[in-house]
């Protein structure tokens, strides 16, 4: 006995000699599950680190491996292992190892072996972290080497839950990048660009700016784990030849590598520098949490965008090597389809795949507090997995928030409003705002987009329900927007339309709202201000915030142009600049008024669509509106915009005395801009009125 188990030490990869259990120092002999195998499996034991009975067990789905190693460190950069062991696997492909050792603190990571030839990614020579890792350490490097942290979570929450409304229509949602809110010296924050550094009190950015708009949502850019660096610019790898990319960065974060494990980079360490290592010691876990916890503190809901579609694409991502024939969706030469536009397309419908995303939406609500999920090109994911999500997520929290990105590949937005799923709104934002501004600007402009006419306008703004020719099935499925980080910024849109670029303007003036300018962006706010269904806008909406690439040492032809597809650059050109918001304080204090109309008016948001009836001027075809009038409420309102940008709009008024709430210039909180209007009402080019009238009940 002493012999063999001296030979069994003496064959693997060790710093000492193992001790935890002798059934784990041979390898065990096994039969790889095939490809036919695949809809039959499926486990509902722990997958990870977990402790059970007392006892540390390690977990992964593997089905078509040979063999499975477990590799434990004591350090984050140790290039070797001190302990190995082989784990065993069940009748359900899933590998196990269980420690009698108390491993706190220390990192781990799996050898995966399995077939070889065609297609295949098996690499035993590869250490990688586990793919339920709570927290990893990774070396800064477009491979993003690995290991996961066996991290003692011992955060508190005290009276901390949820604090999404029960009707999603109360929403008013801001989408922003965690980074890019603190990352410039305006925000103030002494540690800018992190989860802490959101939350700071008495800086001029982050949540203390988020809280002054009396936004009640922020919807977060990718936060899971993802693999910030890609792939040299210009230098031939095995992978690809990047030729599009000179800041080799994924700033945005749509390239997920662990789907339980919060990014590290917004730690209160951050750093990117060639060869060091991020989230090492775990405070990421901590501070994401603290994060949550203090917009909650604020009544702001934390809503997280999640890209289960796809994964990092150049990256050491562990199911590309535990089984890449399981987890993606292949052509019939064994090679990745990328539908998805990102390199490979995750195989969401196989019984594992569906339960690793279920578990992740599950483990992000338990454990993190997160209120909702916005998921990225959703029309990828199967749609059994879609009703699951939708299904094991209101067990959780009934209020939990689900919305759609309804495209990639398929165009659903319909079918995920029968599903039960909310939407982002592309019918609304092409509406209002226009395609795109060189060919097929909108009503702001006083254009049609393609399809739009004067008659069926009137669905932006109660629903674009499907009995009016719109997407879904209730205004609580609409997510209206007109920006979102996508695409040019509403400023910019604006600008390229008008012309207003950094190549025919001063710069010391360039960000300076006014004029038709501001005009325009306000007439935009209160379309969407006012518009039933979910409200929903982006970081630096509020101040027309224009993205120009800006110099940072970078070769890049483009620096002084307006971006519209900036997901590669963390530096100015994405950081929200505050001095800014300051120049154009007139605007962002519009918005917030609006948005504080709105959440005074319950009727503006979730009235009943046979409440509603179209509202048009008699003299211009951009003189439209709608009529609110909701027997159980004791007031009547009508909304009115005219995007003409030279002809007035006349409008004949129900019988009564009409109050004016807000307009194109103003928002009355307190008491009507104006009070006794009776008969008529002739609006601005561009102008808007909200106006009021209390019943005689």
């Amino acid at each position: 006995m002493k012999l063999a188990l001296i030979t069994a030490c003496m064959v693997m990869v060790l710093g000492g000699c193992m001790t935890d259990n002798t059934v784990y120092e041979t390898p065990q002999k096994v039969e790889p599950f095939t490809e036919k195998d695949f809809d039959k499996l499926y486990s509902d034991k722990a997958l990870g680190m977990t402790v059970e009975e007392g006892k540390m067990t390690f977990r992964v789905f593997a089905p078509r491996a040979t063999q499975v190693k477990i590799l434990f460190f004591k350090k984050y950069n140790d290039e070797t292992p001190y302990e190995t062991f082989y784990m065993i696997r069940d009748d359900q492909g899933v590998w196990e190892y269980i420690s009698k050792s108390n491993r706190w603190g220390e990192y781990y990571g799996y050898q995966v072996s399995g077939p070889e030839g065609s297609g295949e990614m098996f690499n035993d020579s590869l250490v990688i972290a586990d793919p339920y890792s709570i927290a990893v350490s990774t070396k800064n490097h477009f491979t993003h080497e690995a290991k996961s942290i066996i991290l003692k979570d011992d955060f508190t929450w005290g009276h901390d839950t949820w604090v999404a409304p029960e009707d999603p229509r109360d929403l008013v949602i801001y989408e922003a990048h965690l980074r890019d809110l603190t990352a410039h010296p305006s925000s103030r924050a002494s540690k800018p660009g992190t989860y802490l550094g959101a939350i700071e009190k008495g800086i001029t950015g982050g949540l203390e700016y988020i809280t002054s708009l009396r936004v009640n949502a922020v919807e977060f850019l990718p936060l899971m784990e993802f693999a910030n660096i890609e792939i040299p610019y210009k230098d031939s790898v095995e992978r690809k030849y990047n030729t599009w990319n000179p800041y080799e960065r994924n700033h945005w974060g749509y390239m997920t590598s662990y789907f339980f494990a919060p990014e590290s980079y917004y730690a209160s360490n951050p750093s990117l520098k060639e060869g060091g290592y991020s989230g090492h010691d775990g405070r990421q876990v901590r501070e994401m949490k603290e994060m949550v916890k203090a917009f909650h503190k604020e009544g702001i809901a934390v809503i997280m965008d999640v890209v289960y579609n796809h994964v990092s694409e150049y990256d050491y991502n562990p199911l590309k090597y535990i089984d890449k024939k399981y987890y993606f969706r292949l052509d019939k030469k064994g090679d990745f389809l990328s539908i998805s536009g990102c390199g490979n397309d995750f195989a969401t419908e196989r019984p594992m795949s569906r339960r690793l995303i279920v578990d992740s939406v599950l483990f992000w609500m338990q454990k993190y507090h997160i209120d909702g999920f916005r998921f990225d090109l959703a029309a990828m994911i199967d749609e059994e997995t879609c009703k699951m999500i939708l299904e094991e997520a209101r067990k959780v929290n009934p209020n939990v928030i689900i919305i759609a990105e309804p495209w990639g590949g398929a165009y659903k937005p319909a079918r995920f409003s029968e599903l039960g799923w909310a939407a982002w709104n592309d019918q609304f934002r092409n509406g209002i705002k226009g395609q795109n501004p060189e060919n097929r600007p909108g009503f702001i402009f006083g254009r049609w987009d393609d399809g739009v006419t004067r008659d069926n306008a009137f669905r932006f703004f109660t629903g674009t329900l499907i009995h009016d020719g719109g997407l879904f099935q209730t205004p609580k499925h609409s997510v209206n927007y007109l920006e979102s980080h996508d695409d040019n910024t509403l400023g910019d849109f604006i600008r390229l339309f008008m012309n207003w670029t950094p190549q025919n303007q001063r710069m010391e003036t360039y960000h300076l709202v006014q004029g038709d300018m501001l005009e325009i962006n306000k007439l935009a706010a209160f379309c969407l201000a006012t518009s039933q269904g979910i409200m929903m806008m982006h970081s630096g909406q509020e101040f027309a915030r224009s993205k120009v690439i800006a110099p940072s040492g970078v070769e890049d032809p483009h620096v002084g142009h307006i971006d519209h597809n900036s997901y590669e650059k963390d530096n100015e050109t994405n950081y929200i600049n505050y001095s800014i918001a300051q120049k154009n304080k007139e605007l962002v204090t519009y918005y917030a008024d609006l948005i504080e109309l709105r959440k005074m008016i319950p009727e503006l948001r979730k009235t009943s669509r046979k409440y509603l009836r179209r509202h048009y001027s008699i003299d211009t075809q951009f003189g439209i509106g709608y009529e609110i009038n909701d027997p159980s409420s004791d007031r009547h309102y009508l909304v009115l915009v005219n995007g003409d940008p030279v002809k007035y709009a006349m409008y004949k008024l129900p019988e009564g005395k009409w109050n004016i709430r807000a307009n194109e210039s103003d928002v009355g909180l307190e008491k009507p801009l104006q009070k006794g209007i009776v008969d008529q009402i002739v609006l601005n080019p561009r102008g808007a009125a909200l106006l009021e009238q209390t019943k005689n009940l």
